[in-house]
């Protein structure tokens, strides 16, 4: 439950072993490497600094072997559906890992692949193209005249093209003015492909004509024969084509059998990858490779002896430079884990300050609870992402952090007589009704709907809770700090006052007695001074006073904050009136005669999963928000560098370790 102390460390090591060096460490995945830009060896020796390069080789390889997984993927027979989406990669085992990564037949198949997808890209051009010629000349089938004759006229001159049909007459009428002959050969897409023939000398007058008739040219230059004769041509060049397509994806899919050795060498290149960038971009001397970086201190006894087994290479500690930014990562037990999810979305911890997870963990399942407040629902929620996370690869923190919710979400369902809204009321045969309706009494707290200020007083009471434990965070991380001053003037002085002033206002409304209320309204001017004195303790003494009377003033802003939370109670009752709509609906509708019980049951499916959707999309969203406006700035400086170790990462597949 803290953030992650943190040594940062030099290695040396010699060219030789540098790249095996470097494969241990991605192997371990605990040890953040620097660039050159970013290390202090650099800057104190910026000629080490100059030797950077990028391995292009491998880049090369790996874009080679992305565009044949792309080619390869569309003629594989793959699994789809939501059990690909779950679990897209692979499982293999270390052997068929290691005997693909040290096949070199592989690059044949990158080479085979390139190759039939650049012939299959211009067949495919040669195919389009034939299609566009027989498309241009089916219009002139009927024409007898050899094309390559049209042309070639001495006295004459011929155009060929199409007109649309609203400007057919028009142009007819337009070329017997002009004693130009125009006949109609065939249609085609509302337009008549037409050839007109005009002396020579009203050429230029058949051209504007022509123009105002939106005339489309059409050109059989490099035609020989006739048109029927050429189609007949372009059919046979067309068969034979598409058959040459057919035989190459037909070697596309028997090549495609290689696709899951092709993502395995893409893995262990984009691995590859990863420790030669971290080589070449680290600073170097003529002989040695110096990797700076950090290492979490409870790992560093395994970086030492990762290093140990190289014995051209060193391992030392070293102290950061003044300002340096000290990479963040947090560390929780197994249960508050899955909140980090949270927390990582918010952006990490600086260094010096506090991991939130675990004291916003219990906060943000009991809201999300509250603002779903259905066991119905939190029941079906565990039974769903139960069977998620069966299926599902990778990492499964929001889902099992979600699973939390939905337990918490189930309780207090159980404590508002939640179940499927009044689903027991509404659809329990009459004899078992009493039974059922008596045990959801005996966990009942409270009906939401009959007594809507206990959730209100709920709600806000844990609202302010949470704002007054935020404070009190801050308030002890500033004393274990050593910062007194700011511990006293800008929590301590808040707790008190914020406190007191509830209890005066409790006193008023006869929870306590008026004495006591009393005491504490005289107590919260002792902090409201010091708020207003020292709560901002820099510049001049008027910007001092200024701030300080802003900062007093600023006690109206947690009135807000804390009206804030009734977001809770309003999402808890709508979701719940919801659900008892859904019900009644339902009931209604069994009524309608022969297929009534089949429309009731699917308004029951469809409304309460809609429901609970759509409550679980609320309830995440404005939980998150309650966290990340209303608690988180009470006592953390976000803005903190991730810590990112060289690790081994797989994009296509899992790697199933050999027992």
């Amino acid at each position: 439950m803290a953030i992650a102390q943190m040594e940062k460390v030099l290695i040396v090591s010699h060219r030789s072993q540098a790249s095996e060096l470097l494969e241990e460490l991605q192997r371990e995945g605990i040890c953040q490497i620097l660039d050159a830009q970013e290390a202090t060896v650099s800057k104190d020796f910026p000629e080490l600094a100059e030797l950077v390069q990028k391995p292009k080789d491998v880049e090369r390889m790996l874009v080679r072997l992305e565009k044949s997984i792309s080619f390869l993927k569309n003629y594989a027979d793959a699994p789809k559906g939501l059990a690909a989406a779950l679990a897209p990669r692979t499982v293999i085992d270390e052997h068929s890992y290691n005997e693909v990564t040290s096949n070199q037949e592989i690059f044949d198949i990158v080479e085979r692949c390139e190759q039939i997808e650049a012939s299959m890209e211009k067949t495919k051009g040669e195919i389009q193209n034939l299609q566009g010629v027989l498309e241009t000349l089916g219009p002139w089938e009927t024409l007898d005249t050899p094309v390559e004759e049209i042309s070639h006229l001495s006295r004459t001159k011929c155009w060929t093209g199409l007109i649309p049909v609203q400007y057919f007459t028009q142009a007819w009428e337009r070329m017997a003015e002009l004693d130009a002959v125009m006949q109609q050969i065939g249609s085609s897409g509302g337009k008549y492909a037409c050839i007109i023939v005009s002396l020579i000398e009203n050429a230029d007058e058949i051209q504007k004509a022509l123009r105002a008739v939106e005339f489309e040219a059409v050109s059989f230059e490099g035609m020989w024969g006739t048109v029927s004769r050429l189609i007949e041509e372009h059919n046979e060049q067309l068969i034979h084509a598409q058959k040459l397509l057919d035989q190459q994806t037909a070697n596309a899919v028997e090549l495609s059998e290689h696709l899951l050795q092709l993502r395995i060498l893409y893995d262990y290149y984009n691995n590859l990858l990863s420790r030669e960038t971290a080589k070449s971009t680290a600073p170097t001397t003529e002989q040695t490779v110096i990797f700076e970086g950090w290492v979490k201190k409870h790992d560093y006894k395994r970086l030492e002896k990762i290093v140990s087994k190289f014995n051209a290479a060193g391992l030392t500690r070293t102290a950061p430079a003044e300002g340096e930014e000290i990479p963040v990562e947090i560390e929780n037990k197994k249960i508050v884990k899955p909140f980090e999810v949270v927390t990582r979305l918010y952006g990490m911890p600086q260094y010096l300050n506090v991991d939130p997870t675990a004291f916003m963990m219990p906060f943000f399942a009991i809201f999300f609870g509250m603002c779903i407040a259905d066991a119905g629902y939190g029941l079906l929620m565990i039974a769903l992402l139960a069977l998620v996370i069966k299926k599902m690869q990778g990492d499964k923190k929001l889902l099992y952090m979600l699973g939390l919710c939905a337990v918490a979400t189930m309780v207090v369902g159980s404590l508002t007589g939640g179940w499927f809204g009044d689903a027991i009321r509404q659809f329990t045969p009459e004899k078992y009704q009493p039974a059922l309706l008596a045990a959801r009494e005996k966990m009942m707290w409270f009906d939401p709907f009959e007594d809507p200020m206990i959730f209100f007083m709920l709600a806000v009471g844990l609202g302010y809770f949470q704002l007054i434990t935020g404070l009190i965070i801050a308030f002890g991380h500033n004393l274990r700090r050593r910062e007194f001053i700011a511990a006293i003037c800008d929590q301590l002085t808040w707790i008190v006052m914020l406190n007191s002033i509830v209890l005066f206002g409790a006193s008023k409304a006869g929870v306590i007695s008026a004495d006591a209320g009393n005491i504490f309204g005289y107590l919260a001017i002792v902090p409201a001074v010091m708020i207003f004195l020292f709560s901002h303790r820099e510049g001049g003494i008027g910007a001092r006073l200024g701030m300080g009377f802003y900062n007093l003033f600023s006690t109206v802003f947690y009135l807000g904050d804390v009206l804030s939370y009734l977001r809770l109670m309003a999402l808890g009752m709508v979701g719940a009136g919801l659900a008892m709509a859904i019900n009644v609906i339902a009931k209604v509708s069994i009524k309608i005669p022969s297929i009534g019980i089949i429309i009731a049951i699917l308004i029951l499916i469809g409304g309460h999963i809609f429901n609970m959707l759509l409550a679980v999309l609320s309830a995440f969203v404005h939980t998150l928000r309650l966290q990340y406006v209303e608690f988180f700035p009470k006592f953390l400086a976000g803005g903190g560098r991730e810590f990112r170790p060289l690790s081994k990462d797989y994009k296509h597949i899992y790697i199933e370790k050999n027992k």
